[in-house]
């Protein structure tokens, strides 16, 4: 069977990952998570105007969040629902490899990442950017920018940080996710997301 992006990219460090980042991220064809997150936004005209250029979700307190995940052999494409209609947050990412990075177009924005592993662990780390595809930004602008990805009381658990120079706090969210038919809403010993103070 064909290697998963991110079987690709991690390579025998993939297989060294806890279970529940082996099971979603080794999956092939499409699946959907369901879990809870919280999110915080920057206050500030530049942070706000980078976020909608981004399509970045708006801030939100131990919200539902469902992610559909479709894999196939050019790369994925994670689209999120945050909260719940009629007021729910979507962000589109189709996600691809090239030259041993990860690339991710995130609205107008194309990040690269290279992804590294520390105790099960997985961390994605800025090292270029471009806008609309073609104007490149300075990867120095992105060294505020942290994600990672880990196992949480058996749970799927994210965080993703990013502060930009002269725009300061763009946003801040972390939560859970498990595979959908495990029977969402939240299991009783599902971990708790608490509320970041505001960005």
């Amino acid at each position: 069977m064909t290697p998963t992006l991110y079987q690709t990219l991690l390579g025998a460090a993939f297989f060294r990952l806890p279970e529940t980042l082996r099971t979603l991220h080794g999956a092939h064809g499409s699946t959907r998570y369901a879990g809870r997150v919280t999110v915080t936004r920057g206050r500030g005209l530049l942070s706000r105007l980078c976020g909608r250029l981004a399509g970045l979700p708006a801030a939100m307190t131990d919200a539902p969040l469902t992610v559909e995940f479709a894999t196939g052999p050019k790369g994925e494409i994670w689209n999120r629902q945050f909260g719940v209609p009629p007021r729910a947050s979507r962000m589109r990412s189709r996600l691809w490899h090239r030259d041993g990075q990860l690339r991710e177009r995130l609205g107008a924005i194309q990040l690269r990442f290279v992804l590294h592993t520390h105790d099960g662990t997985i961390y994605w780390n800025v090292v270029g950017a471009r806008v609309l595809g073609a104007l490149p930004l300075p990867a120095a602008l992105f060294r505020d920018v942290r994600c990672n990805e880990r196992e949480l009381d058996g749970y799927y658990a994210f965080e993703v940080e990013a502060t930009l120079p002269l725009a300061g706090p763009l946003i801040r969210y972390g939560g859970w996710l498990a595979p959908e038919s495990d029977g969402l809403p939240m299991h009783a010993d599902a971990p708790a997301v608490e509320a970041d103070a505001a960005v």
